[in-house]
């Protein structure tokens, strides 16, 4: 059986189905580059703290024998990759759907272990409380940290752990296989990446991720590629060098056991301030807690955005039902200020007094306007000889830039328009936004529209227009819509984003994307459009500014409640810039 998993149809392998694709790792995993032998005819017990104490003795470097808490060998196949002074080997156990990730420090001793499975069938709870089964072909893993064992001397004190110090990099990797990804270190807790290979859109996803301190230099990383494939990457990376040495276990989207371990080279694209204190150096995991002890995190807990299995579908005809029933807008107050929007913008009269014509290219819309008031305006479509009265919303994002919404009356489905009416140049940009997708009823789509405005005394331009642009790609900022509502949005591609929940002590937490698109205005002010697709569908479209560092703008949603048309707005931070642009074929100057 198929079934979506934010937006990939995906086969629901079953347990058994598994376990037959996972025989052929018994021999160990495959690898483009030459494997270790700094294993081979060695013995090694690695000691956990509460986990397991595992015994391995390497025949040669292709096979093992391991005993795990002085239980009978048990023989399986194995590879092994150095990294300076770290070795890194990796092994599935015949039969069990599981196996073990090690990583050893010869310098120092100390060893991370991440044990890995599949087949769990662990439930988990979403953000509303409902309860989800995980599903089987999704690797988990568990991390335990601990020592090599040496004879004559003392288990040494210290341990690797977790960190928050890789949190805001971004590095660009290269395989040995070939593939190449952008990976965005933006959370404690996530990681936003890009298949530059492997997929052709482009689009930046965001999945689970660990990040473990070995020394100033060395980090180990994973993510689990939740509500996608469930594919599993880990590796440790030495800064210094720029290079890396993993594995990859799990199904991909052709259901193709992939298990094979890598070697990679990089290089640092960027970085992101760090905005939690300073004596927070990001040691204590953020997981979710367990409900039989919730003082400790159940085997295999990790905080998981999965929103899509959460949300109430709904389609294009109930929709339109219930917006029969409520369709708002601005909450229905002259001055409606959302919560989570205090820090809006103050609303403009700039209109107020005018009469004009927005004209869109291509057969596109004409609309005919004439304003009396600050918040109601009067307008009607070309050749209609009635006018309708909606509710308006304008803020001058810019110097005689008038941003302004209002929703399109009787519309099937229901639709608003977000307008950027530059009164200095006559050129203007609509963002006709409606409720449906091809996905749900209930879920955004929106589409950008270029023209020109004509009003008395003024002279439209013939040839020139707003345009898409990239110009925002790398950048992100925080955005503090209220005193106790702040996310921070990553420009990661030119047609997608992700937005991150900072916790309360400004750590980064969970994290989400979506695809967007970008609109340049005048130079440092553009318009954004994003909805959160497969998550709430609802949409965001605003006039960000960057010379003040502030947007402004409209929010349209729709569900069993109505249509909303509403307000937002929010005080910004630049937090810093990836350097990503040609990897997307664009000019990294421009």
């Amino acid at each position: 059986m198929n079934t979506p998993m934010h937006r990939f149809n995906y086969t629901k392998l079953t347990k058994e189905q598994i376990g037959q694709k996972l025989k052929s790792a018994d021999s160990g995993p495959a690898c483009a580059s030459e494997f270790s032998d700094a294993l081979d005819g060695k013995s090694l017990k690695i000691v956990t703290d509460n986990g397991p104490v595992l015994t391995y003795t390497f025949r040669d470097e292709k096979r093992l024998t391991l005993s795990e808490n002085g239980g009978a060998g048990i023989e399986a196949g194995y590879g092994a990759l150095e990294l300076k002074q770290m070795v890194f080997f990796s092994h599935m156990i015949p039969g069990a759907q599981k196996g073990y990730n090690v990583f050893a420090d010869l310098d120092t001793n100390l060893a991370t272990v991440f044990e890995v499975w599949l087949s769990s069938g662990r439930k988990e709870k979403t953000l509303s409380d409902r309860e989800i089964t995980v599903d089987d072909r999704e690797v988990q893993r568990q991390i335990y940290f601990g020592y090599v064992e040496a004879a004559g001397r003392k288990p040494p004190e210290e341990r690797h752990h977790l960190t928050n110090r890789v949190e805001g990099k971004g590095l660009y990797w290269k395989q040995d296989t070939g593939i190449e990804t952008l990976e965005y270190y933006a959370s404690v807790v996530s990681t936003n990446f890009v298949e530059l290979t492997r997929h052709t859109d482009k689009l930046s996803w965001c999945s689970p991720s660990d990040y473990v301190l070995v020394n100033d230099n060395m980090f180990i990383y994973d993510r689990t590629e939740c509500e996608f494939s469930g594919i599993f990457t880990l590796f440790v990376a030495d800064l210094f060098s720029e290079t890396q040495a993993g594995v990859r276990l799990g199904f991909n989207e052709r259901d193709e056991l992939e298990y094979y371990m890598f070697r990679g080279t990089g290089k640092v694209v960027g970085e992101l301030a760090r905005l939690e204190p300073f004596d927070d150096h990001g040691e204590e995991p953020m997981v979710v807690q367990s409900e039989a002890d919730p003082q400790s995190p159940g085997k295999g807990q990790r905080l998981v955005y999965r929103p899509v299995r959460d949300f109430d579908r709904m389609t294009d005809e109930e929709v339109h039902q219930a917006a029969l029933k409520s369709t708002t807008a601005f909450g229905g107050g002259i001055d409606a200020i959302q919560p989570a929007s205090r820090n809006n913008m103050p609303f403009s009269d700039l209109l107020v007094g005018k009469e004009f014509t927005l004209r869109y290219d291509n057969g596109g819309p004409v609309r005919h306007y004439r304003i009396a008031e600050k918040y109601k305006l009067r307008y009607r479509e070309d050749g209609e000889t009635q006018w309708h009265e909606e509710a308006y919303r304008a803020y001058e994002g810019d110097e005689k830039l008038v941003w302004f919404s209002h929703l399109l009356t009787g519309s099937k489905p229901r639709a608003s328009v977000q307008v950027a009416l530059d009164l200095m140049n006559g050129l203007t940009t609509c963002i006709h936004s409606q409720m449906g997708t091809e996905y749900f009823g209930n879920e955004t789509s929106y589409y950008a529209l270029f023209g020109v405005a004509e009003m008395e005394g003024g002279h439209p331009p013939r040839y020139v227009r707003h345009e898409f642009t990239d110009e925002l790609v790398g950048h992100a900022f925080s955005w503090s819509y209220s005193d106790q509502m702040t996310s921070m949005h990553l420009y990661g591609t030119p047609h997608s984003m992700s937005w991150t929940i900072f916790t309360e002590n400004q750590t980064m937490g969970a994290q989400w994307g979506s695809p967007c698109i970008y609109v340049k205005v005048r130079d440092g002010v553009y318009i954004f459009v994003q909805n959160e697709e497969a998550c709430n569908g609802a949409q965001m479209c605003v006039l960000i500014n960057t010379k003040i560092t502030h947007d402004c703008g409209f929010g349209f949603s729709g569900g069993a409640g109505g249509v909303r048309l509403s307000l937002t707005g929010a005080i910004g931070r630049h937090i810093g810039q990836f350097h990503v642009r040609e990897y997307f074929g664009l000019n990294p100057m421009g």
